[in-house]
């Protein structure tokens, strides 16, 4: 069946996909805009982002530091964010009614607590410009023509001048087959922000405690975060090691998610003030009893947990314990090993890292240096960041980006 022709068909329903078509025709009104969706549902990574909150941004407002928490495409986005960064984010979403608010982690968020502020907020926009929408339409094949991309879904073919494709992250190449058969170059798909799995489960029953500054390290390697740390019934999470996640996830691969981490539960303790600590308590605590008295604001049953494995008795006190209970107890605090095999990653929220290659792309413009009137936004690139906010402001600036030329 033939479908209809428009200026700019947007293939993706989700962040990208819905902030290029809206900034399109915001710049532009007499565009006719159409995006096509291949699920039955829109905007499915918003809904479920943040705890169901959506994380739109984070409180960074500066071009350079923002553009530090990205593993890959750091250098792109730090020119990209002199065009559309956080700040903008803010205003653009405001001048539409939609309040962000930031917490002290540096996440933002709309004001009501609720992704669903942001979907009706881009689902008004699309109705008041008049953006069709087409559902269960996955594109199969694009053909570019003399004034044009001819583009087959299932049951029809559609005319378009222009197209931005905005497909996001996916864990299978075969998603992006569309694309290589472009032309354009693919680079390995290889998940990140996932959570580490420990084989031997031996801080299992602690699962929920958490640590609100730890730091973790991948043994033999310079990776290295701090942070909150979450004890799970599977290993380990929460943003230090997610964001470890990231910038490692390359290396995590090539391990085969086999490796030893290492947390340093007091946060920064380095080994001499953490000697030094540990003989004061001896010297001025000395009658009081190790086990019930936890150092470092660690959770008691953490503290507990790492007392009995340095095999320090439940009654000892300070002034009792020997240089060997204490050399054992300053390796748990600092270097506390996980023996990990394997990784989680929730399969909605799923990142990659990995994509269309950004030496294809005009970062001027977000323009196929292959195909003229071909543009890319959001996860589909080979763009990643840290968990907080930051995945969703890439794919704000490369959609603003892109629809800034194709508005014009």
């Amino acid at each position: 069946m033939k479908g209809a022709t428009f200026d700019l068909i947007v293939i993706g329903g989700g962040a990208a996909g819905f902030f290029g078509a809206i900034n399109s025709v915001q710049k532009n009104p007499q565009l006719k805009v159409a995006i096509l969706e291949k699920s039955s549902k829109l905007l499915s990574k918003v809904r479920i982002s943040g705890g169901g909150r959506c994380n739109v941004t984070h409180h960074c407002f500066e071009p350079t530091p923002l553009s530090q928490h990205y593993p890959r495409g750091q250098k792109e986005l730090k020119k990209l964010f002199r065009s559309f960064q956080a700040t903008d984010t803010v205003k653009w979403f405001g001048d539409l009614g939609v309040t962000l608010k930031n917490e002290d982690d540096g996440r933002m968020f709309p004001t009501t607590d609720n992704s669903e502020t942001i979907i009706n907020c881009f689902l008004k926009e699309a109705i008041r410009f008049g953006i069709q929408i087409f559902l269960n339409e996955g594109v199969n094949a694009i053909f570019k023509e003399e004034k044009g991309f001819q583009i087959k879904t299932n049951d029809q073919t559609f005319s378009a001048k222009k197209i931005l494709i905005a497909i996001g992250g996916h864990p299978q190449s075969t998603a992006y087959d569309v694309i290589q058969k472009l032309g354009h170059t693919v680079n390995p798909l290889i998940p990140s922000l996932f959570t580490f799995n420990d084989s031997e489960k031996k801080f299992k029953d602690l699962m929920g405690v958490s640590v609100a500054n730890a730091t973790v390290k991948i043994a033999s390697t310079s990776f290295s975060e701090q942070g909150p740390v979450l004890i799970t019934h599977w290993g380990l999470s929460g943003p230090a090691v997610i964001k470890l996640s990231a910038w490692a996830a390359q290396y995590l691969q090539k391990k085969n998610y086999t490796f030893t981490t290492l947390v340093n539960w007091t946060g920064s303790e380095g080994e001499d003030s953490l000697r030094s600590l540990l003989q004061n308590q001896k010297a001025n605590r000395g009658k009081q009893k190790i086990m019930t008295n936890p150092m470092f604001n660690l959770p008691s049953r953490l503290w507990e947990r790492l007392v009995t494995l340095a095999e320090i008795a439940e009654e000892k006190i300070w002034a009792e314990a020997s240089n060997k209970e204490i050399n054992k107890l300053i390796e748990l605090l600092i270097r506390c090993p996980f023996h990990i095999q394997g990784k989680t990653t929730f399969k909605e929220e799923f990142v990659t890292c990995g994509g269309v290659s950004l030496s294809e792309i005009d970062l001027e413009t977000m323009q196929s240096r292959k195909i003229e009137g071909l543009f890319f936004a959001g996860e589909v690139l080979d763009i990643d960041g840290e968990t907080g906010g930051f995945n969703f402001q890439a794919a704000w600036t490369t959609a603003y980006v892109a629809a800034q030329t194709i508005a014009s």
